[in-house]
């Protein structure tokens, strides 16, 4: 299928988040550029345990942000530079605890600074075990960010990593890059 190129002249900052899912962010971001969009990768600590920032780099052409302690070479702090590019920010996985963090303004690594820098909309595309997904305190966490303006991509429901059967699978490439191009619309 031949891009439309509908993302050109944005810049979507890509969170990956501590999830076996962790290994679709690279075609996230393949995706993301065929559209013509600036990517800027950032990864937690634990998005470092299923995918590695040199992927990520090379394939979105541009350094990966990773700590939040080690700055760039510009005046700037890292976070306060990402926040501002961004146009979307984008966090696929996302994880349970990232959902938690998000919700209750958490500052603690340099995704979470970023999303309490940034003026720009969010997108999230949860992905974790069904029962974390279902339980009160995510619930009450994607209902608090819904109330905030946050945009989610569903997860799907299929075979889990944890095999287990059920809803939490991160949604499919193509429908997340479909949602990233509706909130930018």
């Amino acid at each position: 299928m031949a891009s439309s190129r509908r993302l050109v002249g944005k810049t979507v900052i890509l969170g990956v988040t501590g999830s076996i899912a962790a290994y679709k962010a690279a075609e996230i971001v393949s995706r993301l550029r065929e559209e013509g969009a600036e990517v800027y990768p950032v990864l937690t600590r634990a998005a470092q345990e299923f995918i590695t920032p040199l992927t990520l780099q090379t394939l979105s052409k541009n350094p990966v942000a990773a700590d939040l302690w080690e700055e760039g070479k510009g005046w700037q702090p890292d976070h306060i530079d990402l926040a501002d590019r961004a146009d979307l920010l984008l966090v696929a996985p996302a994880t349970a605890h990232c959902l938690a963090q998000f919700a209750h303004g958490q500052a603690g690594d340099l995704l979470t600074s970023i999303h309490l820098a940034t003026l720009a909309p969010v997108l999230l595309a949860p992905a974790m075990n069904g029962k974390m997904y279902a339980h009160p305190a995510t619930v009450a966490n994607r209902k608090t960010l819904a109330a905030r303006g946050y945009h989610f991509v569903e997860p799907e429901t299929g075979m889990l990593a944890c095999g287990y059967e059920g809803l939490g699978k991160l949604a499919q490439v193509p429908k997340i890059i479909e949602r990233v191009i509706e909130v930018l619309d």
